[in-house]
């Protein structure tokens, strides 16, 4: 009976070694693989010996200045065009109900992006145009959600505010 047992335990433990002995062989094999896929993603690199460059001649004060001037030149055009793209961004300061109703849509100062440009409309016109909106006359889903809770003296305010613009935007140019 005690050698069945002791014939059991040592099947048991060879069984257990075989199983070890299969699993550290499959972690070897996949070591394998990833030490391959090492060996098959190495690049070389080429590292160039290269001489040292002459040093440039000193330049003269003259030279120097006129470089310096040269890049001004180059910063100030730069600067122009850049000015020149941005239109009139904030060319002149807006109240906080247009900021919040209208320059997401119409831009900063009226130039228009999403919406239609305002700038040269009079306060009468843009007036007549909120005063649609807001009855569903003109149909316009934005227009309506935005001006639907303002009363007439908003409505009035924000178109006489519009209606000013081209005159801002003219004395800002000066």
């Amino acid at each position: 009976m005690i050698r069945h047992i002791i014939a059991a335990i040592a099947t048991l433990l060879a069984l257990w070694a075989m199983a070890f002995m299969y699993d550290l062989d499959q972690k070897a094999e996949r070591y394998k693989k990833i030490q391959e896929l090492i060996e098959k993603t190495k690049m070389e690199v080429k590292v160039e010996q290269t001489t040292p460059s002459v040093q440039e001649p000193i330049q003269a004060p003259e030279d120097l200045e006129a470089e310096r001037k040269k890049e001004e030149d180059e910063v100030a055009k730069k600067l122009k065009s850049l000015r020149e793209r941005a239109g009139s961004a904030m060319a002149f300061k807006v109240s906080p109900l247009y900021k919040q109703k209208c320059s997401s849509c119409h831009g900063v100062n009226g130039e228009g992006t999403v919406g239609p440009k305002l700038i040269g409309k009079s306060p009468e016109e843009v007036h007549q145009a909120l005063v649609d909106f807001k009855s569903g006359k003109r149909q316009n889903y934005v227009m309506y959600g935005l001006l639907s809770k303002m009363d007439d003296a908003q409505l009035k305010e924000l178109a006489d505010e519009i209606g000013s613009f081209q005159q801002k935007l003219e004395a800002a140019a000066q």
